[in-house]
């Protein structure tokens, strides 16, 4: 299972909404509904998350067992 978390953390400590996050990458709310219930999102979406934050993909997501 995939996991968020680390993302919601990164964006407690930036002191950042998740829509403000969406809105400064520039993703959709699918996208954002997803993350949200620990779905899959494209990869395409991390790698812009990850560029916005300049981290690590393990900064956004972690696998779970």
């Amino acid at each position: 299972m995939i996991s968020y978390k680390p993302l919601f953390r990164l964006l407690l400590e930036k002191d950042m909404t998740k829509t403000q996050l969406r809105e400064a990458v520039g993703f959709g709310t699918v996208a954002l509904a997803k993350m949200s219930k620990n779905e899959y999102i494209s990869l395409e979406t991390i790698d812009k998350i990850c560029d916005y934050f300049n981290c690590n993909i393990d900064d956004v997501i972690e696998h779970l067992p």
